[in-house]
């Protein structure tokens, strides 16, 4: 997986543009394919760290760099009623176990990790590779408490039966009254 910002670029600024110019930001012509066997043969090698072509074919990704999707949520602290408002709103590129079957049921379980967690959990959708949240929790609390604390979020999987396939967290030490906008990657569950 290669991170195509200026700032990563390996070898000299005037990289290869015969496909197109690196330096731009990437979102415009990325394009994500499921399976390898569907990258353009002009992409198939990249040089790597070492500077050998290795085709993309035989790049087998480890556990720590495996996409396991990301989760979008937003943050506001409103202080004259000292509540937390989180809103999750999505959960993109996520991937289970086949375990779990082709569609599962699955649901955020949010926790503030405060001395007496706070748990709170989404309604399960059908699992999808965007699968739209849009709820909201409430919670008083305040704020010097929660700034201390983070915000764990568990994908969990309700059917076949319950899971947590992966999880993300954020720290709440910047949490105020302009609502925060974030997108978590989901790593594998810890154990």
């Amino acid at each position: 997986v290669s991170d195509l910002r200026p700032s990563a670029l390996p070898g000299p600024a005037d990289v290869s543009r015969s496909m197109f110019d690196l330096r731009s930001p990437p979102h415009r012509f990325m394009k994500r394919y499921d399976s390898v066997s569907s990258v353009p043969s002009s992409t198939s090698s990249r040089k790597d760290s070492q500077g050998s072509n290795r085709s993309l074919d035989t790049i087998t990704l480890s556990g720590d760099e495996q996409d396991f999707g990301r989760l979008n949520v937003k943050l506001c602290y409103v202080s004259s009623v000292e509540q937390i408002w989180i809103t999750v709103l999505h959960c993109k590129d996520l991937s289970w176990p086949s375990s779990c079957g082709e569609n599962p049921r699955i649901c955020v379980k949010g926790i503030l990790t405060l001395p007496k967690p706070v748990h709170f959990k989404s309604s399960a959708k059908e699992g999808c590779n965007d699968i739209e949240f849009m709820e909201t929790f409430v919670f008083a609390i305040k704020l010097k408490s929660l700034q201390a604390v983070r915000l764990v979020f568990k994908i969990q999987t309700q059917t076949p039966r319950k899971k947590t396939i992966g999880e993300c967290s954020l720290a709440l030490r910047e949490l105020s009254s302009q609502e925060s906008n974030h997108w978590l990657d989901i790593s594998p569950p810890s154990k």
